[in-house]
């Protein structure tokens, strides 16, 4: 197979075109005959005039590549290696929703011939490949699996918004069903990867290792989220615990937040899924996920509590949210655990603006029936600096109080200011 997609005598499809698929489409088609795919055919228009809709890449990288951007299924039956990496969210149930990878498997299906190979990017519970997405590959086929094609897993580890962890910069896991596909989804992955592939026993293996990542990640600020609440009561600053204790050589440095995003916000549910399926109700992980969860109602009762001590009326006050994205110098508004924050202060009658300077108005007022203010308008009692993005960092006190009115309080929830006390402004942050 390598050599054939070398020589570009075959080619590559890559099904699902978001934060994931498009920086690995267009990574392969450096080297490599890429067929981009994606079911929305207004992404595939913008990406086809070099304009990535998720506003993580530069038209420059779009250069040199071979790649035929499409939004017909038919044209996967040009393709002989195919990658899904179409989105696994949960749904309002925290049940994963495996509909994306069940509908890139029946139209991967439809286009596989002998010889083929797909391969999954798309976060799932150990299992999934080979349980649930091979059997609607060979049904929708007709063809059996490893007589007719191959199958393989590499999940993806795409960082939003981080320009020095690129993709090729990360050492990548790969797996396949045996160990012919394995060596053929390597070499075609070390193609472009420069910091090299790790080559896991097997596809569960792939799969089991990719949920893990983010659910340690989703406990170790969990853990940090408890800390803040049991320290907020003991008045004791989390941020500047968390600087003591990471004098010594083996504390992990982690800080308490808002969870959101797609990944480790999302990836611990689908452990947990697969782990109540086979008996087992797992303790610490839905524990990891109920304090997380719980973060937007605490934040927003904190405010209430302080606008209360300050002398304010809540249902009077007015605050402003700054950033909605799900995490600092990224668009996507996604899974945004701030859009839970600003509901939480509105059941208290609080009129809460927004800005933001990476979402879009449009996609905020469809997702969450939120609007965005275009420049804060003043007079607020409260700012809540929600998101880190770099266009906030420069803020002094000054300018937070030019904004506010009398006794003006400022939550800092990513800990950017780090403003001390006696400054005339009344500064809380996790």
């Amino acid at each position: 197979m390598f050599d054939n997609l070398e020589k570009k005598q075959k080619s590559i499809s890559v099904i699902g075109l978001g934060y994931v698929g498009l920086p690995l489409a267009l990574a392969f088609a450096k080297k490599f005959r890429v067929i981009g795919f994606d079911i929305n055919a207004e992404r595939i228009a913008l990406m086809r005039r070099n304009i990535d809709p998720s506003s993580e890449l530069a038209p420059e990288d779009f250069a040199g590549a071979d790649i035929h951007f499409s939004a017909d299924p038919a044209d996967l039956q040009q393709a002989h290696f195919h990658i899904v990496a179409v989105p696994t969210p949960v749904d309002e149930h925290k049940v994963p929703d495996l509909r994306p990878v069940f509908s890139a498997s029946d139209l991967v299906g439809k286009a596989l011939k002998p010889g083929d190979y797909v391969v999954y990017e798309s976060t799932v519970y150990p299992g999934c490949t080979e349980e649930d997405c091979v059997p609607i590959l060979e049904k929708v086929s007709g063809l059996r699996l490893g007589a007719d094609f191959k199958i393989g897993y590499s999940p993806e580890r795409i960082n939003p918004g981080d320009k020095e962890h690129t993709l090729e910069k990360i050492l990548k896991i790969v797996s396949g069903g045996d160990l012919e596909s394995l060596t053929e989804i390597a070499r075609v992955y070390g193609a472009v990867i420069t910091a090299g592939v790790y080559e896991a026993s097997s596809i569960k293996v792939a799969e089991a290792a990719k949920v893990i990542e983010n659910t340690q990640r989703d406990l170790n600020i969990s853990f940090m989220n408890e800390l803040a609440i049991i320290f907020d009561r003991m008045g004791i600053d989390t941020q500047e615990v968390l600087e003591a204790a990471a004098t010594k050589w083996n504390f992990l440095k982690f800080y308490p937040g808002l969870v959101g995003g797609h990944c480790i916000g999302v990836d611990p549910y689908y452990l947990v899924h697969k782990s109540m399926e086979l008996g087992y109700n797992p303790q610490v992980i839905l524990s990891g996920r109920r304090i997380n969860d719980s973060m937007p109602a605490f934040i927003a009762q904190r405010l209430v509590q302080l606008l209360i001590q300050k002398g304010k009326n809540p249902g009077a006050a007015k605050v402003l949210v700054m950033g909605i994205t799900f995490k600092e110098n990224v668009a996507d508004i996604r899974n945004s655990k701030v859009a839970d924050l600003v509901r939480e202060l509105m059941k208290f009658s609080v009129c809460v603006h927004i800005t933001d300077p990476h979402a879009s108005p449009n996609e905020v007022a469809h997702e969450y029936g939120l609007s965005l203010m275009d420049e804060p308008s003043g007079d607020y009692d409260a700012v809540l600096v929600a998101v880190g993005h770099s266009a906030y960092r420069d803020f002094t006190v000054d300018y937070f109080k030019s904004i506010m009115r009398d006794h003006p309080i400022l939550v800092d929830l990513k800990g950017v200011y780090g403003i001390p006390a006696g400054n005339g402004i009344l500064y809380w942050r996790l």
